[in-house]
């Protein structure tokens, strides 16, 4: 398997960030009447813009961390997981933004480094397994406001967004998502509401350019992510 990095947000934190689903569409062409119908596939893929990532001259480790992502993913081969800002949307309890927490295991033990777990807000498992290549999803709220329309999550670094629901049975909504499932999620398991990721390439070989400037003693470089969906093939 591929090693894969994830985007350190909070040192190289952009100013704006941009998450799209590009729909795939299929067309025969126009009709004698002029009209070019189009179906829907259920193909499609992500595209993640981040602008204007603050790059402080004074700041060190900005300059290292940059360089060396780029340095690791040398151009659009490589491998990411992009974070993808998904409050505005997020299916919270109380209805506005909670932060994850660090806690301790249920014997009080942290991880060998001492350091404690990470647990969010949000707490939502499947209900079934999810084979590649659905297109839609049962999903069982453990901790979540009891609306899963239009939210986003990721499972292994591959992000999914839902749509209109289609049946809710209790506490069990099934909803259609998008893009397809790119690899099978089994009964149970734990999706990421709170810091969903997106695994890319750069657009492009040289996307991770920046340049120095001595005058405003900073840099906000903006680079582009397209899904790697190559990788799930």
């Amino acid at each position: 398997m591929a090693e894969i990095i994830e985007w350190p947000i909070c040192t190289l934190r952009p100013q704006v960030v941009s998450a799209n689903l590009v729909p795939y569409t299929r067309s025969g062409g126009r009709t004698l009447g002029g009209v070019e119908p189009a179906t829907r596939t259920d193909l499609g893929f992500w595209s993640i813009d981040y602008g204007n990532v603050v790059m402080r001259n004074k700041t060190r480790a900005s300059w290292q961390t940059w360089n060396a992502i780029r340095q690791k993913l040398g151009g659009n081969s490589g491998l990411i997981a992009v974070p993808v800002r998904s409050s505005l949307s997020a299916p919270y309890v109380s209805g506005r933004f909670e932060p994850v927490i660090d806690t301790e295991h249920s014997d009080d033990s942290l991880f060998d480094d001492d350091t404690p777990y990470v647990q969010g807000a949000i707490s939502v498992v499947t209900d079934g397994v999810t084979a590649v290549g659905a297109t839609s999803i049962r999903l069982r709220i453990i901790n979540a406001d009891a609306n899963l329309v239009g939210v986003r999550f990721s499972y292994q670094h591959a992000l999914y967004e839902t749509g209109p629901v289609t049946e809710v049975d209790g506490d069990i909504w099934t909803v259609p998502i998008s893009p397809t499932v790119r690899e099978l999620i089994p009964a149970g398991s734990d999706l990421e509401f709170d810091r969903p990721t997106c695994l890319c390439h750069l657009v492009e070989d040289r996307g991770m350019d920046v340049d120095q400037n001595a005058v405003s003693k900073q840099a906000g470089p903006s680079v582009s992510f397209v899904e790697a969906v190559d990788y799930w093939s």
